[in-house]
């Protein structure tokens, strides 16, 4: 598979648009590379003249769900504002268009301007999964960028890696240059100023020069500026800077940005020109969680909590809904009902818009966190959706384990109060092989199941009461307790759900009032193989890639067949496999390949934890605590930041029909 190459005569920052146009009328969705969204941008190439740095911003999917990425739209928007800075966004080009490209020789493209992303300075990549490491391979092959860094010269992006799944980017050392942890705003700010100093001053020390100096912030990762050495049984000795490098830290810290309502982005919501995953306006109105749920990456590398405030939020809301003409608003977070005035915020939202056709949802909502005066006050101008609560384990003895500190009877009170309410359908939401996870555990959620259904039927009188019981497959992820632990086996989890089926399906009483979806085990252990992998998974992403796997996040597209072919070739002669990476259980003192970046959680803590969990022992919520040493306050110079700050939206008017 050869990179499609590029026309010698065009000019860097020459659109391609006059070169894709034709192509777009024989495949489908084509739509979704045209660009010219409200709220995009294109700016002059040479903005700031000679020191200009140019960003390509990645989301390594389809339009559709990489558009609404609230994460991508943040950093374009930020870096945009900037005179000297230019950002446009690329996103995976579909099979079709892949293979026209590669016959009409049309690089990877943006879908602002339609630029080459060859052209640009840095290719910037948000990894949320690791299922999208294959699509990040073909755009670097159609924008005849070499797949690994160290084939790279002069004139090609740096590739910067970013995301929650960077918190590991040992997978993708090959062909990544470098990677950011953490919050991106202040991050990519920095990087843009060191790149206009770098080409102000004459590119100094070429490519490499311009690593070092971002490698010497202690902020950005450099994977080829670090040695990795093994042991005789497959494990890592040690991951140490190169000791012909001066300045390289030993550890890489994560960004974190304090005051959020410093930072009220995205300001003009991008809105898509085609149908995607999000038709909604998003506001984050607080990042972080401490409800120190063990499972939860997203939870534990995002510490500490930090919250808008109540009048921060409101003036998002109406510049945004101004700036789009959308018509719903969610309020995002990891578990958006534990802000400390949600329940001043919704009540001064549905106040404001109370008449207009404006809608708020909260996409997350925890059992313990619900009520119903929040729910009539999201639902005020009539629109009533399902809900959805995530129980994660089905016995309460398994939720302790796991610190989801929610039991049956949070539940059913939940469930009682919303369908007496008038709600008519609950979603629950769990997981399969959680760490001494049984089968009388996953069985479980069958019982639970069944009475949410009679406390729905007897509380509202009614028989059309539904639950759709929904479960996903548990990854041990990097940064959480759970690091260290087993992984269930695909035949084991797809035995226990077929148990879990024939529960749920036994009792004619309940027929079709519960819904049954899942997920079998073999995407699982792919997820599972690239969260904790090393660089000697290098070779396995490439050999996949190279036998056609792309969009392996979309099950139509994914092979578990071709991975697992793709490790037996790749992992040969390395002493390691897929079952060691997945299903072995790791020891307190060895090292793990995220050791030396530093997410502010301290190992010891999250080794305690660890044993807490195998313990049945539950950890408190720190906003409401004592402080449990988690480490990541004093490690990065950071604290809680919640209200209650008793503003109002006042002097937001109220507006009428």
């Amino acid at each position: 598979m050869s990179a499609a190459p590029l026309t010698p005569a065009r000019a860097p920052g020459q659109s391609l648009l006059a070169d894709l146009e034709p192509l777009l009328e024989e495949v489908s969705k084509p739509v979704q590379y045209i660009g010219g969204e409200l709220n995009s941008q294109v700016k002059d190439w040479d903005c700031g003249g000679v020191s200009t740095a140019r960003w390509a911003l990645m989301y390594p999917d389809a339009y559709e769900i990489g558009l609404p990425n609230q994460g991508v739209m943040i950093l374009y928007e930020v870096l945009n504002e900037q005179p000297d800075v230019l950002a446009e966004r690329t996103y995976a080009v579909w099979p079709d268009l892949e293979e026209l490209m590669r016959q009409r020789e049309v690089p990877q493209f943006t879908v602002d301007a339609h630029r080459a992303v060859g052209d640009f300075d840095v290719l910037g990549v948000s990894f949320s999964t690791e299922l999208g490491y294959t699509n990040l391979l073909t755009a670097l092959d159609l924008a005849g960028i070499p797949l690994h860094s160290k084939d790279r010269g002069e004139e090609h992006p740096i590739v910067l890696a970013g995301g929650h799944a960077s918190f590991n980017p040992e997978p993708v050392a090959d062909f990544i240059d470098a990677a950011i942890v953490g919050d991106g705003e202040e991050a990519v700010l920095q990087t843009s100023r060191i790149i206009n100093a770098w080409k102000r001053a004459g590119r100094p020390d070429g490519r490499q020069g311009l690593l070092l100096e971002l490698a010497r912030t202690g902020g950005v990762y450099v994977p080829a500026f670090y040695e990795v050495s093994y042991l005789p049984d497959g494990r890592i000795q040690r991951v140490a800077p190169r000791a012909d490098l001066h300045g390289v830290p030993w550890r890489v810290s994560k960004h974190t940005v304090m005051d959020l309502d410093a930072w009220p982005y995205p300001k003009t919501p991008l809105v898509p020109v085609t149908e995607s995953v999000h038709e909604r306006m998003s506001v984050e109105i607080f990042r972080g969680c401490t409800r120190g749920c063990r499972f939860c990456q997203a939870g534990m590398i995002t510490r500490p909590v930090r919250e808008r405030s109540i009048t921060g939020i409101g003036e998002m809301v109406e510049q945004g809904l101004c700036s789009t003409g959308l018509d719903e608003v969610g309020l995002l977070s990891l578990s958006s009902a534990d802000h400390s005035e949600i329940a001043e915020l919704t009540k001064g939202l549905a106040d404001r818009y109370e008449g207009t056709q404006t809608g708020l949802s909260l996409p997350s909502t925890r059992v313990d966190a619900f009520n119903i005066e929040l729910a009539n006050e999201l639902t005020r101008n009539g629109r009533r959706s399902g809900l959805t609560f995530a129980p994660e384990g089905g016995s309460e003895r398994l939720r302790k384990v796991i610190n989801k500190m929610v039991t049956e009877e949070d539940l059913i009170r939940t469930v009682a109060a919303a369908y007496a309410a008038g709600w008519r359908q609950v979603k629950l939401y769990f997981m399969c092989g959680l760490p001494t996870e049984t089968d009388e555990d996953v069985l479980a959620i069958a019982d639970l199941a069944k009475k949410v259904i009679d406390t729905g039927r007897e509380v509202s009188g009614r028989r059309d009461i539904r639950c759709t019981v929904s479960i996903g497959g548990f990854v041990p992820k990097p940064h959480t307790p759970f690091q260290w632990a087993a992984q269930l086996g695909s035949e084991e989890t797809d035995a226990r759900l077929a148990k879990l089926r024939e529960a749920l399906r036994s009792d004619r009483r309940y027929g079709s009032a519960i819904g049954f979806r899942y997920h079998d085990g073999q995407p699982g252990i792919v997820e599972g193989l690239l969260s904790r992998g090393d660089r000697r998974l290098g070779a396995v992403i490439e050999g996949v890639w190279r036998a056609g796997g792309r969009f392996d996040g979309w099950s139509e597209h994914f092979s578990y067949e071709r991975w697992m072919s793709a490790a037996e070739r790749g992992l040969a002669g390395t002493g390691v496999d897929v079952d060691w990476f997945t299903t072995r259980e790791r020891g307190e003192h060895e090292v793990l390949p995220w050791d030396h970046i530093d997410s502010g959680l301290d190992k010891e803590w999250l080794w305690e934890d660890w044993l807490d969990a195998l313990d049945e022992r539950e950890v408190e919520d720190c906003r409401w605590t004592p402080c449990f040493d988690c480490g990541v306050c004093p490690q990065l110079n950071t604290e809680i930041q919640i209200g209650p700050t008793g503003k109002t939206l006042l002097p937001l008017t109220v507006l009428h029909p």
